[in-house]
Order: structure tokens, then sequence, then C-alpha cells
């Protein structure tokens, strides 16, 4: 059995003198070797101090009412101590300074006070986050709810129960009974990380359980994306019904635009602009990150766009092009790679890396991709854009071509 630990010590602090001479009394609070100290607020000469006492000897009224202040203290520490012990709580010693600050404030509970943050969250759609990201907070909330109870049978905890263990072990769960992968646990706990660092800004928590907790995602997976040869036959093959036609379309639209599928799915009219030059611009904020992606539309894009824009149906909903579900557009992709002879296993998600690889291709520079993109970062483009071998040999050339140079 493990054995609990629980010391209090009272000190002054000698390397904090005021200029009248006089040294800040303190108390700590120990326990399972962890420690947090306490402002007793009042101060006392250092010479008049006995730290094996932990008390001043002095028999001056000065000296008595400080040894009746660290008295009184010491008793308010160990009831503390013990009406958390009473309560069902976990004592630890920052559990103890909190009840000694706020001694009358109720228990904060942790998945109470996320509940109340996913609201606040929400309320902040289309000003500081999207509706995409205030839809995870929602998610981590029923997800924590489900852990909570099959791990230890409460409906909540308390905030100073969340530790690494406690983290650890919800990632486990997110693996296991949701088959999250480890990309998409990760996202939830950035999540759940946020919201501890919420608390303790307010003061609610001593010490984040993240502070030593890895959260990394995985990038070394390589995606699959179509080549110019691949992009070209699947744009001039004939396909066999409307159906895989439409699908098609929409793919090589995110091909050619770098538009991520629920932003081709969100494309409206006043998303597309044309300069003095009679370029067709997109400008649309993405729906993942709210920022904007500028486009300049090549000739098969604008193409494609008036194709459908006499759709009546197409008209009815407002969209610009016949997107279907996600699930749906996975699964009719797999029927073009198979009539097209591709042997790779095409989503709505590799168009996007299709477009940043063949700019790559083209000698677009990096920072432009991310612009298109909608990326605020170059890092993250890099995830998307894979370097070629005709890339690298025409690169190679360019240096062979100086060295060459008499």
């Amino acid at each position: 059995m493990e054995r609990k630990t629980f010391s209090v010590v009272f000190f002054c602090k000698k390397t904090k003198v005021t200029r009248k001479g006089k040294a800040p009394i303190y108390a700590r609070i120990t326990t399972q070797g962890v420690s947090t100290e306490i402002y007793t607020q009042c101060q006392i000469e250092p010479q008049k101090w006995n730290q094996r006492a932990e008390r001043s000897l002095f028999r001056d009224q000065v000296s008595q009412q400080i040894n009746d202040i660290v008295a009184s203290y010491r008793a308010n520490i160990l009831a503390a101590y013990d009406q958390l012990i009473r309560e069902g709580r976990e004592p630890n010693c920052f559990a103890i300074k909190q009840r000694l600050d706020n001694p009358h404030s109720g228990m904060r509970m942790f998945l109470a006070e996320l509940d109340k943050y996913c609201d606040k969250r929400q309320k902040e759609v289309g000003v500081r986050i999207t509706q995409l990201t205030a839809n995870k907070y929602h998610r981590l909330l029923r997800y924590l709810r489900e852990y909570t109870q099959a791990q230890y049978g409460k409906e909540d905890i308390s905030l100073e129960q969340v530790s690494y263990e406690y983290i650890d072990a919800f990632n486990t769960f997110l693996q296991t009974a949701h088959n999250c992968h480890h990309n998409g646990a990760v996202n939830l706990l950035d999540c759940m990380k946020n919201f501890m660092l919420y608390c303790q800004r307010n003061e609610w928590i001593e010490k984040n359980p993240f502070q030593h907790y890895k959260l990394k995602e995985q990038h070394n997976k390589a995606k699959d994306h179509l080549t110019k040869t691949e992009l070209d036959t699947l744009i001039r093959k004939q396909m066999p019904n409307e159906r895989l036609e439409r699908i098609r379309d929409v793919f090589v639209f995110c091909c050619l635009t770098g538009l991520a599928f629920t932003d081709v799915d969100h494309l409206r009219k006043e998303h597309l602009s044309t300069d003095d030059k009679g370029t067709v611009w997109i400008h649309k904020p993405r729906e993942k990150t709210a920022v904007m992606s500028r486009i300049p539309l090549l000739s098969y894009p604008v193409e494609l766009l008036k194709k459908y824009e006499h759709d009546t149906e197409l008209q009815a909903k407002g969209k610009l092009l016949p997107v279907p579900s996600n699930q749906k557009m996975n699964s009719y992709l797999k029927e073009l790679t198979v009539i097209c002879n591709i042997d790779k296993n095409l989503t709505t998600h590799c168009a996007r890396h299709t477009f940043a690889c063949l700019a790559i291709e083209y000698g677009m520079p990096i920072d432009v991709i991310a612009k298109i993109l909608g990326h605020t970062n170059t890092n993250m483009t890099r995830h998307y854009a894979k370097i070629s071998e005709n890339n690298i040999s025409r690169e190679m050339m360019k240096i062979g071509n100086l060295m060459n140079r008499p």
C-alpha cells in the first residue's frame, strides 16, 4: 500500500528582508514529496525567529501575536487536510492551499467546468474559432464523460484529480474504445490542454497536468497524390455514367485549386471575383481555420464552374459544384481508380496533396503555395508537398550549368 506523506513547516524567508529589517513568514506544505508555500501575512526580525521551534522565543507582545498567527495557520492547514479526506478528495498540497485561500468556495468539478468552457468556445465561433473547432470541444466533453464513468464510476471528478495518469489513460481510451488514430487523439488532447491552461490561468489549479505530457502528431506516413500524367488521364477518361462524371469533376477541381473537401462543398458565388486582367479568383476563408485562401483559377476549373452554373438542383442549394457526402465521395473515388487504372488509394484529401506536389513540380515557391492552401506557416505546407525526382534533377541541372560556366 502506498504511504501517504504530509508535513507542514513554518519558516522565516531571510532572502526577502524588507527595508525595515523584517522577513516574511511562510508555511511550506508538503504532500507526497511535492511542496507549495503560503504567505502567513506576518513578518518578523530574522534574529527573533527560532527555526527549530518554528516560532519566536521572545516574550514581547509582537512576538506573541506572531506565534498565535502561526499556531492558527497550522490548525487551519490540519483542518483543511482533514476536511478534504472526509470529502473523498485527494488532500494534496495544492488542494489544501486552495481551501485555505477560498474556505467558503465550492469544489470545482472538472466536467462541469469543461461544459461551461465548451459554451464559451461556442460563442466565439465566427470571431475567434470555427464551428469545426467548437465541435471538437463538445466531442471531447462527450468522450471524457464516457471515460470518467467507465474508469471511476462517477459522473464527474474534481479538477485536482486530473493528473498525468488520467490523461494518459484517456489517450488509450480514445484509441481503443473509439478507434481514434494517433493524430485524432492528439487533436482532442490539444483541446483538453487548452482547457487546463485556462483553469491554471484562472488559478483554479496550481499545476497543469499536461506540463510533462508530450503531444506530437505523426507526419511520417506518405500521402498518395496524382502525377501530372495520372491527372490528365482522369480528366480525359470517358465516364460510364453521370454520377462518376460529377465525382471526377469535383475531385479534379480540388486538384487544380488546392481546396479541401469541406471548402469546395461550401464554395458559393460570393467567394468568386474577377480582376482587371479577367482572371477569376477564389477568396474564401478555410472552414477549418478561418484563414483566407487566395486562389487564381486556371481555365479548366473555370470551365467546370460554367458546366454546372445552370444546374437547378445546385442553384436551389446555393452550391457551385455537385459535392456529395465525404463518405460517398471516397467510395466513388475507388471506382474511378479502377476505371482509370490508377493504382493508388484516392481520397478527398488526396486532391489537396496533388495540388501541392504539382505546384512544387512546376516551380511554384512554397510561400505562394501556402497562401493558396490557406496556411499560416510554410512548415504546414511542407507536409503536403513532396519533391519528385524530376524536380531534384531539374535543380541539379541548374547547379551543373553554373559549375560548367567558364
